[in-house]
């Protein structure tokens, strides 16, 4: 699978960015039980945090999207890296969530996440279809506009 998913991204002109370091006191990525769990990831790209603001007040529908799918490729770069660089150890994507940052009026949080879930499949295939949620929150850490984690069956 790790050439699969990799071939995939670089099929769609993506690459795995290096896994960020954690914000603050816990694990990127744990692997326990048969699966791997990841920690949320933010929209970071180029060492920054690239999407900021909040859906619904400043952050458009687009915006957000494009903010979940780089939340899905630091997924990716922590599973990675969890895994000693070896996707194929991943057998499917059980779980993925996805926070938004947005106003109460804001509805659309499933069309946001879809970002991240959408890509997941395109690399994964039907491996990467997924149980999910996506919920509004006030506020992220350094102020992103998404936030995603999941969870990883392995073989």
């Amino acid at each position: 699978m790790s050439e699969s998913i990799e071939s995939r991204l670089q099929a769609l002109g993506l690459d795995l960015p290096n896994a960020p370091a954690p914000a603050a006191n816990y694990v990127p990525a744990l692997v326990a039980g048969g699966f791997l769990f990841v920690s949320g990831q933010l929209p970071m790209e180029n060492g920054a945090v690239a999407v900021k603001g909040t859906l619904g007040d400043g952050v458009d529908l687009a915006d957000g999207v494009r903010a979940a799918r780089l939340c899905l490729l630091n997924v990716l770069a922590q599973a990675k890296a969890a895994l000693g660089g070896d996707l194929v150890k991943v057998a499917r994507c059980v779980k993925l969530g996805g926070f938004v940052a947005s106003t109460p009026a804001f509805t659309d949080h499933p069309k946001v996440v879809n970002g991240a879930s959408d890509l997941l499949v395109e690399v994964m295939g039907e491996t990467g279809r997924h149980t999910r949620f996506a919920v509004g929150v006030a506020a992220l850490p350094l102020g992103a506009a998404v936030e995603v984690e999941a969870m990883f069956l392995l073989r």
